[in-house]
């Protein structure tokens, strides 16, 4: 019997017993994603210069991994091994997370073509529902005989192909960044939508100046647009994550490094999560949380402002501030010779028309002004 996805996806989140909502790993733990003002966007071209303004607050460097491979909670990357450090940003207004990686190591592992090369591993769910993001959820993570008593067993009704298109990579998304990406796509989509990895939904870029098996710096630079549902038939039912200033967000990364491993199985993976896992199950990512503007970045005083249509037949259009800075006084012009004191007023235009409308702010640095030109126009 054929199941939609909408029923696998219901079977597999309610009737195998997964919960959907977010349980995220390190409760005690939340890392911060730096805001980039929006005219300091960092450009995706292997240079950290754009990076330099990120306070090393933001910085998470290799002390914070666990080498789960070996099981060994105690275990980080010794420096001599690797250095490692990385910042998160994002820009607000835009459903895309930027990051900066740099590291260093005595020997890299890149002359494969395929999957077994030093790879940087990330998961990102952006709306942090949690569950299974890989078809292997319903085969073997949820398994009692692996994972302990408390899984639901699979529910057979579900092959794996059938999972396969119906949740790997649908509600969180799995990156296998290569490090570096030398004559092969950037990164390896660990999902049926594999479209996710190009532009412009993403993009990358790196800088080093090692051959494979010698040592060296790695600059990496990559954004990603986190997405809510990517389905396997491509971006036009897609629904990216909304990025807001201080939401919380599921992600986790680790380094999988093969070095002087004879076969597929890594000889380190470097997890910022405790669960090796974590790869296939967003439960298990860590909480990031999505910063306001640094102070230093933040303008004294700025007027702003948006609009919406509350009633179009009774021209009733609804205001809202968005000022920056501290506020103490609002005087809205309308454009019709009406005006207003609060906030966030309402007002109701007599006739049809474009107008230009006017918010001016005091506080105690001083005044701003923001004019809109014909944004309002009501016919």
């Amino acid at each position: 019997m054929h199941c939609s996805r909408t029923v696998l996806a219901a079977l597999a989140f309610a009737g195998l017993g997964l919960a959907s909502s977010s349980a995220f790993d390190r409760p005690d733990t939340t890392f911060k994603v730096f805001q980039f003002p929006a005219d300091q966007i960092p450009r995706v071209d292997g240079d950290a210069g754009d990076w330099a303004m990120v306070p090393e607050s933001y910085v998470i460097d290799g002390s914070q991994l666990i080498d789960v491979e070996v099981n060994n909670p105690q275990r980080a990357p010794d420096p001599k091994d690797c250095v490692v450090r990385v910042k998160v940003g994002w820009v607000k207004g835009l459903n895309r997370l930027y990051f900066l990686v740099e590291a260093t190591k005595p020997k890299w592992d890149f002359a494969s073509p395929g999957l077994r090369q030093d790879t940087f591993e990330l998961v990102v769910d952006g709306d942090a529902s949690g569950g299974p993001l890989i078809d292997k959820g319903h085969r073997e993570f949820w398994n009692p005989e692996h994972v302990g008593a408390s899984r639901a067993v699979p529910d057979d009704r579900i092959s794996v192909n059938e999972a396969h298109w119906a949740i790997q990579g649908v509600q969180a998304q799995n990156y296998h960044i290569f490090t570096p990406f030398e004559n092969k796509d950037w990164c390896m989509a660990w999902d049926a939508a594999t479209w996710i990895k190009e532009f412009p939904y993403a993009n990358a870029a790196e800088h080093y100046d090692f051959r494979p098996g010698q040592g060296g710096k790695l600059t990496l630079e990559f954004w990603i647009t986190p997405f809510d549902y990517a389905g396997p038939e491509g971006p036009q039912r897609a629904v990216e994550s909304v990025l807001r200033e201080n939401k919380l967000i599921g992600l986790c990364w680790a380094l999988m490094e093969y070095g002087n491993a004879t076969n597929n199985h890594h000889l380190h993976f470097w997890d910022l999560s405790p669960h090796f896992t974590m790869y296939g199950d967003a439960s298990q990512l860590c909480a990031f949380q999505l910063m306001p503007l640094e102070p230093a970045l933040q303008k004294p005083i700025a007027a702003q402002w948006s609009w919406s249509v509350v009633d179009m037949d009774r021209h009733l259009v609804a205001f809202k501030d968005l000022s920056a800075g501290q506020i103490t006084s609002w005087k809205w012009d309308f454009g019709d010779g009406a005006s207003s004191t609060e906030q966030n007023p309402q007002h109701a235009y007599k006739r049809p028309g474009s107008y230009v409308v006017i918010l001016d702010i005091d506080g105690p640095a001083g005044h701003s002004r923001r004019s809109k030109v014909w944004d309002i126009s009501l016919r």
